[in-house]
């Protein structure tokens, strides 16, 4: 059940849909139909849904080897952002020079701006016991401002008629495509490289093994010799970098500019997608591939269907909630007691 609540999930949030799409005046079924296949008519559009779901699956497997040793990172919208900022300098200060060097040292850039972002939550939470969920949060609004600052001020285009944007990054800057007559690159590769990796360690090396130990039971782990305070440090870190470098392929790749607005809110659609995903692996890549989905059917619906894009964010949080829902009933069995009336209770006491 634990693998076929996903499915689940799936079914019931067709059915919200079909209720939506009936009290909004269209045929529930044909529009549901469109919705979901409508972005996948043509061979660009399936490299838009590429794009779209290799952020989310780098972003996902990262927060999942966290989840497994009950580390909740909520802060990966800020360690993505953290990316777009390391990330752009060295595009912006280098990349005009054309040197080979430039993309990866993005790549590296960025990884190290998530990681110390996400270092932060992992100190006050190994030092002082602070909850990560809220630290790793408000960090989120504080990158946000930060990059805002960035391109409102000292990074924003001269040649922009004052938009909010940075200049162009240079070709050096920019990942490559790799089918041609779409925008997908090679972003897609360096996210399934990731599962790759990410599946060879949580199930064949021995770290993986103590972090799933660490997130079932925190007395049996420290029994088997296992730290908690290591568990933190990788699950956090490991979040923070996959985040990192997901930001620099959303500014070197569909974006080629610096935005304050540079996620849609891949950060947090991501925690969706790795328990979708059921924390696995493979399972995330699917559940990416589905959110993915789901962003560009909120153009459909707004376009065909002259509903709001919004609604895409609605799918996806019911979508959690029925994922959420699905596991208490599969860990915890509900059992019907017979009430028992005041005036007899109070005579048993």
């Amino acid at each position: 059940m634990l693998w076929l609540s996903p499915l689940l999930a799936i079914a019931l949030t067709s059915v919200v849909a079909l209720v939506i799409f009936a009290a909004a005046g269209r045929d529930p079924f044909s529009s549901l139909v469109r919705f979901l296949f409508s972005p996948l008519g043509d061979l660009y559009s399936f490299g838009e849904l590429l794009i779209k779901a290799a952020p989310l699956i780098l972003i996902a497997v990262g927060l999942s080897v966290g989840f497994r040793a009950g580390v909740w990172n909520i802060g990966a919208e800020g360690q993505l952002v953290l990316g777009v900022i390391f990330g752009g300098w060295v595009a912006l200060n280098y990349g005009p020079s054309g040197a080979p060097w430039v993309l990866p040292a993005m790549l590296l850039a960025g990884a190290i701006g998530g990681a110390f972002w996400a270092a932060g939550p992992a100190f006050l939470k190994t030092r002082f016991n602070a909850n990560e969920i809220l630290t790793s949060l408000m960090l989120n609004y504080v990158a946000a401002l930060w990059l805002s600052y960035l391109v409102f001020g000292p990074w924003r285009d001269p040649m922009g008629f004052n938009f909010p944007q940075s200049e162009p990054l240079a070709p050096a800057a920019l990942f490559p495509i790799i089918i041609e007559g779409t925008r997908a690159n090679i972003g897609i590769i360096v996210a399934l490289l990731t599962v790759a990796l990410s599946w060879v360690v949580l199930s064949r090396r021995l770290v993986g093994f103590e972090l799933k130990v660490t997130g079932l039971s925190a007395p049996a782990a420290r029994y088997a010799g296992f730290s908690a305070r290591r568990a933190v440090w990788i699950g956090m870190l490991t979040g923070g970098v996959a985040a990192g470098i997901a930001g620099v392929g959303e500014i070197a790749g569909p974006l080629a500019q610096i935005f304050p607005t540079a996620s849609p809110g891949y950060g947090y659609a991501a925690i969706i997608v790795a328990f979708l995903g059921r924390l696995h692996p493979v399972g995330i890549v699917f559940s990416g591939l589905l959110m993915s989905l789901l962003y560009l059917s909120g153009d459909v619906a707004q376009m065909s269907l002259g509903l709001p894009s919004a609604i895409t964010g609605l799918f996806q949080g019911m979508l959690l909630f029925f994922m959420l829902a699905a596991d208490v009933l599969i860990r915890y069995r509900v059992r019907w007691r017979r009430a028992v009336p005041a005036l007899a209770l109070e005579a048993a006491r």
